[in-house]
């Protein structure tokens, strides 16, 4: 069996649990509040980041102004709406309870590291997904996902080193943190429009489902493939 990696580390909004579709329902009625209609352009260029960064693209993608209070303002509303949002049934990825199970069994260290603020990471942990050995919100770093901050911090938290992690993401900025950290990289785009390309140390992969252990530390893994 090949070596496990040291920690994997796991995206939370269209990785874990399929949120894009509840961000889509609040970005939408902001959206309309704008005077817009939300499309997917938008979302493909949005999806993974954090409300700092999302929240000005939406206002200047609908002329809308951007100042600081703007932006304040709006990020307020659309976190309000999202605790609401978050507090209905969210479902959970194919894939994820088997592979978190199997991570604990052989004592692989798993952390959650997010592009959320901690408001929404605790709402959707309060639907019991994990435990997790560290969960890292998006508020908590001083850069956000594409940086790689968050998942150097995860590992540093973990005790790990990144090189020898694997982090699991759907989204460009947050498979651009994983890899300018130093980890292995598996790509679950979850958003139309969003494509990855295999290359050494990512894996691309339709769904975490039937996704292993020993696959997180296999040479399928580490020189790059796609699995559908």
């Amino acid at each position: 069996m090949s070596d496990l990696p040291q920690a994997v580390l796991f995206d939370m909004d269209g990785l874990l649990v399929d949120t894009e579709p509840v961000w889509s329902i609040a970005e939408s009625e902001l959206a309309d509040s704008l005077g817009g209609v939300f499309t997917p352009e938008l979302k493909a260029a949005i999806v993974g980041t954090r409300l700092d960064v999302a929240i000005p693209t939406i206002l200047r993608w609908y002329g809308a102004p951007d100042g600081d209070d703007d932006v304040t303002r709006t990020s307020q509303w659309v976190l309000a709406r999202m605790v609401e949002l978050f507090a209905g049934p969210l479902t959970v990825l194919p894939g994820v309870h088997d592979l978190l199970a199997e991570l604990r069994e052989v004592g692989v260290p798993v952390a959650l590291v997010s592009s959320s603020y901690r408001v929404l990471v605790d709402a959707v942990l309060a639907h019991h997904l994990g435990p997790f050995d560290v969960t890292l919100a998006g508020d908590e770093v001083l850069r956000a996902k594409p940086d790689p901050e968050p998942y150097l911090t995860a590992a540093a938290r973990l005790g790990v080193d990144p090189t020898r992690c694997v982090v699991l993401e759907d989204s460009p900025s947050g498979v651009a943190s994983g890899e300018a950290a130093g980890c292995a990289v598996v790509a679950v785009p979850s958003v139309a429009g969003v494509v990855f390309e295999p290359r050494k140390r990512r894996l691309v992969r339709s769904s975490l489902e039937g996704l292993t252990a020993g696959e997180l530390g296999a040479p399928a893994l580490w020189f790059g493939r796609v699995v559908v």
